[in-house]
């Protein structure tokens, strides 16, 4: 359930697509109706929604090859903001290490990487350039 602010769909920049100015805010209005907790406006963040132990899980964000190399077999990753070199050689020693990356598709990744590296071109920017 993904809790918003009552209107975010009448501001353009709160809508869709819009992930960091999509966050919850407090309704504290004197006629708020979501502040009232009336039926057909919306849930309101309180006591009780919060998941259990099982379901929150901690997702380690990984750098550099250090960090890499305390993790363990078949664990969930997430890569953080590297540069494209360093990016492939980390997936390769994540998929040899048979470590699960989360946040993008390695295989498609790696794949794009090698045809651009045998066409003798470079990535800049999600793009194949000469």
């Amino acid at each position: 359930m993904a809790f918003l602010r009552r209107i975010y769909n009448r501001y353009h920049k709160l809508g869709k697509k819009k992930g960091k100015k999509r966050v919850w805010r407090k309704p504290k209005g004197r006629d708020n109706k979501m502040r009232e907790k009336r039926r057909g406006y919306g849930a309101v963040v309180s006591i009780g929604y919060r998941k259990s132990n099982a379901e929150r899980q901690f997702t380690p964000v990984v750098n550099n090859l250090n960090e890499l190399s305390k993790i363990s077999k078949g664990q969930k990753i997430i890569i953080g903001n590297l540069g494209r070199r360093k990016k492939v050689e980390l997936v390769k020693r994540a998929e040899n290490a048979g470590v699960v990356i989360v946040n993008f598709n390695a295989k498609k990744f790696l794949e794009k990487y090698q045809k651009a590296a045998e066409s003798g071109k470079t990535i800049e920017k999600g793009e194949l350039k000469k």
